[in-house]
């Protein structure tokens, strides 16, 4: 299972499968075959339900246990390009060794790293195991929500 937390904030959320299905116009089974890891959530809607809910992308891959919510944010796959390549180079991997590791081309994989396409969430999961430690929130440049401070009454 690629998304370990998934049916687990759901039901944190108290959402049946029917309701996270209406949130990306899906039926319930697609829902459930993402929660039982049958079938791979798209990059795009994990992020949706993830800014929906204020959730941590390291929470729902499983890298964190608690949450910590995040603010909302946009895929910019520049920035994601960037770090993928930044990171790549700080582990001492050329493309081909690190696209052999992933079960694909190098071609395929330098795709990502210009930013021509979105990296899939199997990969995203595939890299936890590669980078240790490895935060997909930093990857996505996304920020925790800061706290608001409590007024001390004078």
């Amino acid at each position: 299972m690629v998304v370990k937390n998934f049916k687990a904030s759901r039901e944190d959320l108290d959402m049946t499968q029917q309701e996270v299905g209406d949130i990306f116009d899906l039926s319930n089974s697609t829902v459930s075959g993402w929660e039982t890891g049958k079938d791979t959530i798209p990059i795009d809607k994990l992020i949706k339900y993830a800014n929906e809910f204020s959730l941590s992308l390291d929470y729902l891959f499983g890298l964190i246990s608690k949450n910590e919510e995040c603010d909302p944010f946009e895929l910019d796959l520049n920035l994601m390009a960037k770090n993928l390549t930044e990171l790549r180079e700080k582990n001492n991997y050329t493309q081909t060794k690190l696209a052999e590791k992933l079960n694909t081309t190098q071609p395929a994989y330098s795709h990502y790293e210009t930013g021509t396409y979105k990296i899939p969430t199997t990969f995203l999961f595939a890299l936890t195991k590669i980078y240790e430690p490895f935060s997909i929130d930093e990857l996505f440049g996304r920020k925790v929500k800061k706290k608001k401070k409590k007024n001390k009454k004078q």
